[in-house]
């Protein structure tokens, strides 16, 4: 396959991963405000860089006209614009940013195009996407349920916790109602409620929580009657977060301090984002568990997917850049290499429905490090009470 022409739109944590990666075989802008962040990629690495202010929609229009593909890598709230620009301009896109639009509302758009749009192509969600979207076709599935977490290695006070990505997505996360399936019937509770403690090897007790990440799974997997999707925390995070939301630090309407308006919400995440950010070199992991049942060939099967992944010391990518990143690059790969081509948007449920699709993003990962273990239960399962797996390694 010969080099392609690629831009990525954000040069964050993520964004940088993207481009690093893609740069090993292709040839690589990237695009930011930030110019230390576009500094140092250019330093290190053969990417071209350009300084631009990526909420100027014309700027976005005349930016990506001379590439084979983009990715975007923005925070949420900039995601659906910079979707909606890109596809307009006719242009393949590959998409990581966790609007809280829906996305599907440009699938008309791109049809008409001619686009091929990848959205929500990360780490999750994405991941379980794509294994469900696969698993879909084989089985009948009755059950499906991840939890899934970021978290640094070392726990300080008084949050626990560092963002590795934008500090806003994180608290859209927190605010928006989860939505989930149960018996057949669309449901939704407060985000953060229902916690759970679980116990994981590598990391011992962790609490889990409801999140809205099920997202285009309620509509593309309706069929499936319980569906559920929860956030990892260290144990005491979200009573904190459950407090902040409480006294109104999340509140959307602006107050008045002295004489200037200003959201409760911009204001927590500015204090947040000193905080929760993410040193160059600190450790810090991420970990997921995906768990489906069903029917196969009437016959019962449980089907079980551990990922854990850790800072890489010799390249300083993050394990969220990487379980992020790369699950965005493998998907760029498809659509370069004609592996997958449609015209409108596909969330990675609808690409795991190819298995040439599914095993190459597999492979693509674990190239880079990044594992899915899969343990398959049948029959037996059932009489043994469904006993959940350690994390392996």
């Amino acid at each position: 396959m010969g080099k392609h022409k690629i831009i990525v739109l954000g040069a964050g944590m993520v964004g940088r991963a993207i481009a690093i990666d893609l740069s090993r075989r292709h040839e690589v802008t990237s695009a930011d405000i930030d110019q230390e962040a576009l500094r140092q990629l250019e330093a290190g690495h053969p990417i071209r860089i350009v300084g631009i202010n990526l909420m100027e929609e014309e700027k976005i229009r005349e930016l990506v006209d001379d590439f084979d593909l983009v990715v975007s890598a923005v925070p949420g709230f900039m995601g659906y614009d910079i979707l909606k620009t890109v596809i307009d301009t006719g242009k393949n896109i590959v998409d990581i940013s966790f609007m809280p639009e829906d996305y599907m509302e440009l699938n008309t758009l791109a049809a008409r195009r001619g686009v091929t749009a990848i959205t929500d192509c990360g780490v999750a969600p994405g991941m379980p996407n794509l294994i469900l979207g696969h698993h879909n076709e084989y089985m009948e599935i009755e059950n499906f349920h991840y939890v899934v977490g970021g978290l640094p290695r070392i726990k300080v006070y008084p949050f626990y916790y560092k963002a590795p990505f934008s500090p806003i997505d994180v608290v859209e996360e927190y605010t928006r109602p989860a939505r989930y399936k149960e018996k057949g019937k669309l449901m939704s509770k407060p985000a953060m409620s229902e916690p759970e403690l679980m116990f994981f090897d590598r990391v011992g007790t962790l609490e889990a929580f409801f999140t809205d990440g099920l997202r285009s799974l309620l509509t593309n997997m309706e069929h499936i009657p319980n569906m559920t999707e929860k956030t990892l925390r260290y144990p005491g995070h979200i009573q904190l977060i459950q407090a902040l939301k409480t006294a109104g630090f999340f509140d959307k309407e602006p107050l008045t301090v002295n004489n200037t308006p200003i959201r409760p919400i911009d204001f927590t995440s500015k204090v947040l984002i000193r905080d929760w950010k993410l040193g160059p070199d600190e450790p810090e992991f991420t970990l997921m568990r995906i768990e489906l049942s069903g029917r196969e060939d009437g016959q019962p099967r449980r089907i079980v997917y551990e990922m854990y992944d850790e800072f890489d010391q010799k390249t300083g990518i993050s394990s969220m850049a990487r379980t992020t990143g790369y699950t965005a690059t493998a998907n760029a790969e498809l659509i370069l290499g004609g592996r997958f081509a449609g015209n409108g948007v596909f969330p990675l449920e609808l690409v795991g429905m190819d298995p040439d699709c599914y095993h190459y993003v597999m492979e693509h990962l674990t190239e880079r490090g990044v594992c899915y273990h899969r343990k398959d239960y049948g029959p037996e399962w059932q009489a043994m009470g469904c006993p959940v797996i350690p994390p392996t390694g």
